[in-house]
């Protein structure tokens, strides 16, 4: 896949990363503040504040836009190059850094779906989940409920099994490991009042995740093909859920969940058609 190495340098209060030229700090910030209910970062004004684990330390990260030519991460504590490297890794993946846009924009232009949002929305990312099981857990927590709800179950889960860093008073929460999930019951998870296949499904994939059978890395030796087949083998994981995390988190530029009714949707509403 066509994506290049993280552009950054170390500066005093933390760590600069160079954005390529068709990028947009707001546009993403108001992608990330589509709900209120987010409890993996918070946002207020310009600045994203978010908690992340780095080498077995929990670390508070502040990201605001010098421009659009470059971000600012500040980082609560002193860390070493190696730390704000793999910070910088991160933030790289998560924003989607790695791609150039111009050819999409090029053909964009004549495309009479994509001619629109490509001028409204410019500058943003497909914004990135840099951990698959986090990707995995919100493509199931996802199935067959609205947005709102979604954002709803995530929380009850990470308050109950993930870990948190207090810092001014605010508690900055972590997504549960794989390794937490995999150690629970269907019992355990009673009290998230999600289904019990739902339950099923995110348990028997933070065990595969846990004992080794499913990684990242195992997943992007093949071609797009390869990597839908691994995951839809897995109990409640269909081609929609396979292709959310094929592109959010494994980053194919030819995943595409065409069953998204959201996606549906805007197509109606771009060519005012009925179906």
């Amino acid at each position: 896949m066509s994506s290049h190495s993280v552009n950054w340098k170390e500066d005093e209060n933390g760590l600069v990363i160079f954005t390529p030229h068709d990028f947009s700090f707001s546009e993403n910030l108001r992608y990330l503040s589509r709900s209120a209910n987010e409890c993996l970062y918070e946002i207020s004004g310009e600045t994203i504040r978010r908690a992340l684990v780095i080498g077995n330390e929990k670390l508070l990260i502040e990201i605001s836009a010098g421009s659009d030519q470059f971000l600012s991460v500040g980082i609560h504590k002193p860390v070493t190059h190696q730390m704000k490297e793999e910070i910088a890794e991160y933030i790289h993946d998560w924003f989607d850094l790695g791609f150039s846009l111009t050819p999409f924009y090029k053909m964009a232009q004549s495309d009479p779906l994509l001619q629109k949002p490509a001028e409204q929305f410019f500058g943003l990312r497909v914004m990135g989940i840099p951990d698959l099981f986090e990707a995995l857990a919100w493509g199931i927590l996802g199935q067959q409920i609205n947005l709102t709800y979604a954002y709803t179950l995530k929380r009850r889960l990470v308050e109950k099994y993930g870990e948190s860093l207090e810092n001014g008073g605010s508690k900055y929460w972590l997504f549960p490991a794989a390794e937490t999930i995999a150690g629970l019951t269907i019992e355990d998870l009673a009290d998230l009042k999600m289904t019990v296949k739902k339950c099923e499904y995110l348990i028997d994939t933070a065990r595969l995740i846990a004992n080794g059978e499913l990684s990242k890395e195992d997943l992007l030796k093949g071609d797009v093909k390869a990597a839908e087949k691994k995951l839809t083998r897995i109990r409640g994981i269909g081609p929609w859920t396979a292709h959310y995390v094929l592109m959010r988190c494994l980053r194919f530029p030819n995943a595409f969940p065409i069953d998204d009714v959201g996606l549906h949707n805007a197509i109606k509403v771009i060519t005012g058609s009925e179906k």
